[in-house]
Parts: C-alpha cells; structure tokens; sequence
C-alpha cells in the first residue's frame, strides 16, 4: 500500500487517474488531502469543503474481477466499508442514500464517487473517491450536509479517520465480491435510508412521483414501487429522491 499525501489538490481522483498513465501503481495506492479544491460528486456536482477540515480520499483497486453487470457491489463494498468505520467513532444513525451518499440521521456527511476501468466485460480496476465531513461547522450551499463535529459535539484528528477509514476499505475490498453478492446485497439494503418508505421523487422534468423504495437491482438501479402498484427500476439521473 502507498500512500500519497497532498497539500492540496483540485481533486484525488483526477490527481490518481493522471499517475495511472504515467506508471504502472501498486495495488491500493491512495492519494489524500485536507484540502480539496475542486471535488465533485455524482452528476458532476461540487462537493462544498472547508480547506483543512474534511478528508478527501481516493484509492486505486487493482485486479476487482467483478462482471460489469454486477458493477454496483463495488460501490455497495465501498459504502459498507465506511458505515463499519463511522460505526467505531460512534456515529449515529447511519444511512446509504442510494446511490453512494451516507447519512447521519437525514445529514449527508459522506460521498463517494467510483471510476471503473473496464476490460473485456470485467471490471479489472477501479478508482474510488471518498469525500468525508470531519471537522467543518458551517455550509453555505448544501441544505443538507453535515460533519461528524456538528453530529458529536466535539473535534476530530483526520490523520485517525483517515486510518480507520482505509483499514476497513482494505479489508473490504480484498473479499472475493462476486461471491459474496447475497451477503453484500443483504446489508446495503439493511442500511439503505428510508427503504420501504412511502417518499416523493422528482424527475428529470421536475414532475413529482410518489412511492416505495424496494431496494436496487444488480447493476445500481433504484426499484420503487409507484401508485400503479408495478416496481419501477430509475437510473441514477432519472430521478431524484426529496427528503
């Protein structure tokens, strides 16, 4: 394992991809900072972070063998993983908002944003970004976010949940996945947030839906079953829950 410690950077992941193509990396070389500049979730949207008081972690994971079909029991490894690791530092209330955010409560505090490198139809590696509120007390445009500080009540060291955060990573994502699906599948639904919840969506159009999440399918899709009484299957940028 390699660790690369930045001062700051516009983003881990971009900074990880760029070292790919100039070297062959070891398995599990990670890139990190306290201060990322221009960080991003899914659909491209800025991820708001105070210079110095989060983490931002990106990790390359070599040698996966995971169907492409089957490509969301990479994020469902991933997202378990850093529940198991808030769970240690007495996190409350912890949640997956599919597809990748976690909670706290209704609080996002986490991110995650994935980055398959595809050969033949395997997933051979994948680079996988990680943004975690730690330390930050106040957000202008996130209604919804979060830190563990404003959760608990009190500081904490990042170098500590950076190595509590990668000790479970390791662990995780060294399990065989494909063989694990029922298991994996079992426990992403267990901490999915508002699962079997009767929640309103808003689609692409703006229009607003209303119905039960399910769970998700193999390859990522959310299952909700809407007033027609048939479950539904959206993509990731086909709606979007309201909560």
């Amino acid at each position: 394992m390699q660790i690369i410690k930045l001062d700051a950077t516009g983003s881990t992941n971009t900074h990880l991809k760029e070292l790919l193509q100039q070297k062959e990396l070891e398995d599990f070389t990670i890139v990190t900072t306290q201060n990322q500049t221009l960080g991003r979730g899914q659909l491209n949207a800025k991820w708001e972070s105070e210079p110095y008081k989060n983490l931002a972690i990106s990790l390359l994971k070599k040698d996966l063998d995971v169907p492409i079909n089957k490509l969301f029991l990479v994020s469902m490894t991933v997202s378990l993983a850093i529940i198991d690791s808030l769970n240690d530092l007495r996190v409350p209330d912890l949640s997956i908002k599919w597809p990748n955010d976690i909670l706290s409560g209704k609080s996002k505090i986490g991110g995650i944003l994935i980055e398959n490198i595809i050969s033949g139809s395997q997933i051979k590696r994948s680079i996988i970004g990680f943004g975690l509120n730690v330390n930050q007390t106040t957000f202008k445009n996130a209604p919804h976010a979060s830190s563990l500080k404003l959760i608990i009540g009190h500081d904490f060291d990042l170098d500590s949940v950076f190595y509590s955060l990668i000790e479970k990573l390791h662990e995780q994502l060294n399990r065989p996945m494909a063989s694990l699906e029922k298991e994996l599948f079992e426990q992403y639904h267990s901490r999915m947030f508002r699962k079997g919840e009767y929640c309103s969506f808003m689609l692409p159009d703006e229009k607003l839906i209303t119905g039960v999440i399910v769970g998700v399918t193999i390859n990522g899709m959310l299952m909700v079953t809407l007033k027609d009484g048939k479950i539904h299957e959206f993509g990731l940028k086909e709606i979007q829950l309201q909560y």
